[in-house]
């Protein structure tokens, strides 16, 4: 009988000690995914910022500049993709709209990501595009990697359509989360416009050429992300940008067209960061609770079934005869 139960409990022990590494390496890959439909939206604040009034072509310092950002996943693309990619594939529409203090339309800049759902690396394919304008990403947008590692990554600009190393600059904490806090540095570039801008009578995708007056643009891009889960649980840009040269600025060498420090704004932090939390337990219990869970598991039931196997020797030796 002792016999038996040993053979049921080493039985145990091997199924949970192979179960602890399929499930972090096996099952973890292929379950931990973004959704294709996942819908976001995210408001962000430049306050006390510089904004030119495109009316007078006069840079004025106003109250607030307000960026929103929508993601939403694309199903029909996602699956049209997929069947080509040979791997699940999420599709972001993306949307950043923003608003003067009046509420009144500054640029929109319509985007399309196309990545792995598992692991966030592009994956290219017709549509892919910033502002209607074909690109091929190198990099990360939006959010990190599962399992975020302290390193460098390469993050997609979407002004420059280029991409650059974001470092690692340190672990924080963030509203009682250890985050990872990155940082990029875009030094000032030639830009295009946006295809939508409030500019009476000027067609936004030929300005440069009919007035010669170009639009530059430099950035310092923070975020600080969640390392279990990879996403961000805050962002912040300080943000410069300024036409230069040509006719449209009646002689002047530049104007600034916009100057601010952008921040999430609070709520939305608030609730990225409880939206977060709850994730961030789903990928620890596939990746660390329950893998070495079931490895202690599996190392108890061998040390009972050896145990008991070893009393079993015992007995059955002191019944022999001397």
């Amino acid at each position: 009988m002792r016999r038996r139960a040993s053979l049921v409990l080493l039985s145990l022990a091997v199924f949970f000690c192979a179960l602890s590494p399929l499930l972090r390496w096996y099952a973890f890959p292929r379950l931990a995914k973004i959704p294709p439909s996942q819908y976001q939206e995210t408001v962000l604040e430049a306050k006390d910022a510089v904004l030119l009034d495109y009316g007078t072509l006069q840079a004025k310092r106003v109250q607030k500049v307000t960026i929103v950002q929508t993601l939403k996943g694309n199903v029909e693309e996602s699956e049209r993709i997929e069947r080509d990619a040979g791997r699940d594939v999420v599709v972001w529409d993306s949307l950043t709209h923003v608003q003067g203090p009046d509420g009144k339309m500054v640029s929109q800049i319509p985007e399309r990501y196309i990545f792995d759902a598992h692991s966030q690396t592009p994956v290219h394919a017709a549509g892919e595009s910033v502002d209607g304008d074909p690109v091929r990403r190198d990099g990360i947008e939006f959010k990190w990697p599962f399992l975020t590692e302290k390193r460098d990554y390469r993050y997609f600009d979407a002004q420059t359509r280029t991409s650059a190393p974001i470092h690692y600059r340190g672990t924080q904490d963030f509203r009682g989360l250890d985050v990872y806090y990155f940082e990029q540095t875009i030094p000032w570039t030639k830009v295009r416009y946006p295809k939508k801008m409030p500019i009476p009578g000027i067609d936004a995708s030929t300005l440069e050429r009919q007035t010669g007056t170009t639009r530059w643009y430099t950035t310092k891009r923070m975020f600080w992300v969640d390392p279990v889960t990879g996403a961000p649980v805050n962002g912040e840009e300080i943000h410069r940008e300024e036409l230069r040269g040509g006719t449209l600025l009646g002689g002047r060498d530049r104007v600034t067209a916009f100057s601010g420090h952008v921040k999430m704004r609070p709520d939305y932090v608030e609730s990225i960061v409880d939206q977060v939390t709850s994730q961030r337990r789903l990928v620890l219990m596939l990746t660390s609770y329950l893998p070495w869970s079931f490895l202690l598991l599996g190392g108890g039931l061998l040390f009972l079934s050896l145990a008991l196997e070893a009393r079993g020797r015992s007995c059955a030796g002191g019944r022999s005869p001397s």
